[in-house]
């Protein structure tokens, strides 16, 4: 998985969890609005906020940047994706 695929993927889980959880979702580009709705999602808030900031660090470094992404990173953002996939499949109805 790429970083942009993770980060698209787990950007439309945190919208499911907020949506279902919460009753809204942040819409735009607002990254820190979106980080701070999702840490309100009880429980495991905070978690899936620190998931979520950790993709849209990387996908800002992978898509706009000259910077290198190395595998460590790739795997970081393949477990923060994972994460909030996981959490909105859990929530589903």
């Amino acid at each position: 998985m790429t970083v942009k695929t993770g980060t698209a993927s787990a950007s439309t889980a945190s919208d499911v969890i907020c949506s279902l959880t919460l009753g809204t979702y942040i819409q735009g580009e607002d990254h820190q609005a979106a980080v701070a709705h999702i840490a309100k999602v009880r429980p495991g808030g905070p978690a899936l906020a620190d998931s979520l900031r950790t993709l849209l660090t990387m996908k800002t470094r992978a898509g706009y940047s000259h910077e290198h992404v190395n595998a460590t990173d790739r795997k970081r953002a393949g477990r923060a994706a994972q994460k909030l996939l996981s959490a909105a499949r859990q929530r589903r109805i």
